[in-house]
């Protein structure tokens, strides 16, 4: 299976999408901008959902790989859309880009391979299932879902489906992430004790008026399934502070770390029993910003190490560090620079670092599934555990209390309040 083609592997298991969805597409002989040409049999379609700064970052290193071709973008924003077309013309030299307010009229492309999700987080578990169910392989940005329901009817959708999945933790392509793995692996830091996940504190927003949505600007599209508010410009720019659209900085960095500690604690399929709050500071009343500012949360597994989640200093002091019983290794996020001890450890590191804003290889692992039919390394169920880690540290927040959890049922023993946050009411006409 691993010289079968994406579109010949689809026809063959037969999704029910019909032939004409599966049919091969010869793509003509051009290319994005890379300057090498790949064969059409040998090239991956894709489209961006989601043409933000963040979309267009991760784009272009797809469009730096000589086997994509760009076809559509799609926004609900017009002025970001047209940006992107322009941007894929240009490096192509045509105006073949489509452009999309809908991305629903986008799936429906049979030409279509691949979709890059970068839309806010309150989109990508939907967009995810919505894709997969259009037969569409995806890379879908972080955090890849708001509740833990959503992530597993992702799961769930794309292992039916047979759908080649990259959740953009990028640092798990990264050397020096890869290589304090191969240190608490090989327990050259002794038995493994605990994990500290450090995040940046929130601000304290101010909310703004309400005022007419700007033209061009489909705002029922960009809240999608999320509860309806009236359009304010500190609301739709300050969505990660609100529950609504987001988990706050302990999701949206802290799932970088927790797929980080899940793949050193070798628990990718399963997840902390207890989470206890040790520390939590709420924003002042009247703020834009519901989520904590800071909070510290310690999450432990059944076999006894302990993840602690934190949320406190800059911005420029993340970091995550793995504690053994004979020495600890830390990676800072800002610089990714390699700390340990004892020191000794740094010797046998022989790979030059390329930095975690590089997603280069992350995305070549992806659409080499794509080709091979083969998981990627952030593949749907793995990502979901480690999302999960970062939701049931929020939902101990909100609550207020510490908490059982059970991985395998995935339920909270004995708290209606907290299994009451596992999902959360659809706006029509969205539905997981």
């Amino acid at each position: 299976m691993s010289k079968l083609s994406r579109r010949a592997f689809l026809k063959r298991i037969g999704t029910g999408l019909g032939a004409a969805a599966v049919a091969p597409y010869v793509v003509p002989d051009t290319v994005t901008g890379a300057g090498k040409v790949a064969s059409p049999s040998e090239r991956v379609t894709c489209a961006i959902l989601g043409c933000g700064g963040r979309g267009r970052s991760v784009m272009h290193h797809f469009m730096r790989q000589r086997d994509v071709q760009w076809i559509a973008a799609s926004d609900c924003r017009a002025d970001r859309l047209a940006a992107v077309k322009k941007q894929v013309d240009r490096a192509a030299g045509n105006a073949d880009c489509a452009a999309y307010a809908d991305f629903r009229e986008m799936l429906e492309r049979p030409d279509l391979d691949a979709l890059l999700i970068a839309t806010g987080n309150r989109w990508h578990a939907f967009a995810t299932i919505y894709a997969a169910k259009a037969g569409k392989d995806m890379y879908c940005e972080k955090p890849i879902s708001l509740t833990i329901a959503e992530g597993r009817a992702m799961v769930e959708t794309t292992t039916r489906l047979g759908t080649i999945y990259q959740a953009g933790y990028q640092r798990h392509s990264v050397d020096s992430f890869r290589f304090q793995i191969e240190c608490v692996h090989k327990n050259l830091i002794g038995d493994l004790k605990e994990i500290i996940c450090q995040v940046w504190t929130a601000p304290a927003a101010r909310p703004s008026p309400v005022i007419p949505v700007p033209q061009g600007f489909d705002y029922d599209m960009w809240l999608g399934p999320t509860p309806w508010h009236p359009f304010t410009s500190a609301r739709v720019n300050g969505w990660t502070l609100v529950w609504d659209t987001s988990g706050g900085v302990i999701t949206d960095m802290g799932c970088h770390w927790t797929d980080i500690a899940q793949w050193g604690n070798q628990t990718e399929d399963t997840g902390p029993v207890t989470i206890e709050v040790r520390e939590v500071q709420w924003p002042p009343p009247q703020s834009l910003t519901e989520v904590p500012i800071s909070a510290r949360v310690a999450l432990t597994y059944a076999n006894g190490v302990r993840c602690i989640m934190q949320s406190t200093g800059g911005f420029n002091e993340r970091f995550v560090r793995f504690v053994g019983t004979e020495g600890w290794i830390q990676i800072d996020d800002a610089t990714n620079r390699v700390t340990c001890r004892p020191q000794s450890l740094l010797k046998i590191r022989g790979i030059s670092a390329k930095g975690w804003g590089d997603p280069g290889d992350h995305v070549r692992n992806f659409l080499d599934g794509v080709k091979t039919r083969r998981r990627t390394v952030c593949h749907p169920e793995s990502a979901h555990r480690a999302m999960t880690v970062t939701q049931l540290a929020n939902i101990a927040l909100r609550t207020g209390r510490d908490l059982r959890w059970d991985p395998q049922k995935e339920r909270f023993v004995e708290c209606d309040e907290a299994n009451g946050m596992i999902a959360r009411a659809v706006r029509p006409p969205w539905r997981l």
